[in-house]
């Protein structure tokens, strides 16, 4: 059986780009939490998502997700389905993309439990999201992790400001 996620991409365009950027678009992503992302930056980020069992409207649970890993709820706005992305796991992510200027007060995520050190037997809690910012179109790529960067592909085209890299946009058919 799939494992599905659900997520929302918010974006907002300047009319001009942005410092060393050459795109007007930024992106809203989050920084994954615990030991493993620790000090990482390449690679390390995420569209804020989360898993959803058979039957929920993968929008309703992309909108929860949010809330649960931001700790704030997505801003009101026209969500668009940018389509279903395979990950290189195996995992479908449903994501949903608007434009919004959000702008919350704090992060706050919800937390997992993990051992911590490795074999030591102690449990400890980590959040799943430790950061979330704004990113250029430019730092979203290095920044995400690789499986993702079709969602962003997927938002160019949507938005009208690019073609995808060839072999790079492969969302899955909507099931």
């Amino acid at each position: 059986m799939t494992v599905r996620s659900a997520g929302i991409l918010l974006y907002r365009l300047g009319s001009t780009p942005g410092p060393g950027s050459a795109s007007p678009l930024e992106v809203w992503i989050a920084h994954m939490g615990g030991p493993f992302w620790a000090g990482k930056d390449a690679r390390a980020w995420s569209v804020p998502k989360g898993e959803y069992p058979a039957g929920e409207d993968p929008l309703e649970a992309a909108h929860r997700e949010f809330a649960e890993e931001i700790g704030t709820p997505a801003p009101p706005a026209d969500y668009h389905r940018l389509g279903d992305f395979r990950q290189p796991s195996g995992k479908v992510i449903t994501v949903y993309a608007a434009e919004s200027d959000f702008q919350p007060d704090r992060i706050v995520s919800n937390t997992f439990t993990l051992e911590w050190p490795k074999g030591s037997g102690a449990l400890r809690s980590f959040p799943e999201i430790d950061h979330a910012e704004w990113a250029t179109e430019e730092q979203a790529r290095d920044r995400l992790v690789k499986g993702q960067l079709p969602i962003l592909d997927a938002l160019l085209l949507h938005l009208g400001l690019g073609v995808a890299p060839a072999g790079e946009l492969n969302p899955t058919e909507s099931q």
